[in-house]
């Protein structure tokens, strides 16, 4: 039954690969099949576990209640797109999103719920780290259109080079990646070659301190929620 049950929300899933938009699109009427036929099965499970368990336990676990509500907007989701593709009209199947609900919310899926009710109770202890990161790169942010703003300089695409604030937080934070380095500061360096020590300063703060403590922080307060976390039957 957990095999099955494993199988069916690995094929749910896998469904978004071959829906419009899809990287191997499939026919419509093949996909919802497949659909129709992942939400029998797990509606089939929901029931089958319902006949073992008391009906006013049954209903209060939220876990169940968020398992019935996911498979009413599947199917709910599913009509309407299938009408309106019927019409040519155009639509998006929103109820995507609530697909990796089965794979949290069944009864097999204790270790996937422990591992996001950790990384959900870990989140408001990192909040003041992330802040921190976020006041300093928006500083830098400001620093580097103070600097670079009314030099008039250019990318090599030909393009205003830090200019805009909310284009220069963007560039900056992917710096923090590393990901357009060196590129994002070679206008300013073929300008002045000085300018080289503000990257160097924003990189050594931002990615190599604020990086190693958000990491730190995010690890040790994961691994302490995972090792208090119960493991009881309201599991």
């Amino acid at each position: 039954m957990r095999t099955a049950t494993y199988f069916f929300i690995f094929l749910n899933l896998s469904l978004a690969l071959f829906e419009e938009p899809a990287v191997y699109p499939l026919p419509f009427l093949a996909t919802s099949v497949l659909e129709v036929l992942c939400l029998l099965v797990f509606l089939g499970r929901l029931t089958h576990f319902a006949k073992v368990t008391l009906h006013n336990v049954f209903w209060k676990d939220t876990k169940n209640i968020c398992i019935v509500v996911a498979i009413l907007l599947s199917l709910t989701d599913l009509a309407i797109y299938g009408v309106l593709k019927l019409y040519d009209v155009r639509s998006i199947r929103w109820s995507r999103i609530v697909r990796p609900i089965f794979l949290i919310n069944f009864a097999e899926s204790r270790q996937i719920r422990r591992a996001f009710r950790s990384i959900r109770n870990t989140l408001p202890e990192i909040t003041y780290v992330f802040l921190l990161f976020m006041f300093s790169l928006l500083m830098f942010s400001l620093m580097a259109l103070k600097l670079f703003g009314e030099r008039n300089l250019q990318t090599a695409e030909g393009l205003p080079y830090f200019r805009n604030y909310l284009e220069i937080v963007f560039d900056l934070y992917v710096l923090v990646t590393t990901a357009n380095s060196p590129d994002v500061m070679m206008p300013a360096f073929d300008f002045s070659s000085w300018y080289a020590l503000f990257f160097i300063a924003f990189v050594i703060v931002n990615t190599y301190i604020f990086m190693s403590l958000f990491l730190a922080v995010v690890y040790n307060n994961y691994k302490k929620h995972l090792k208090v976390m119960p493991g009881g039957a309201c599991d």
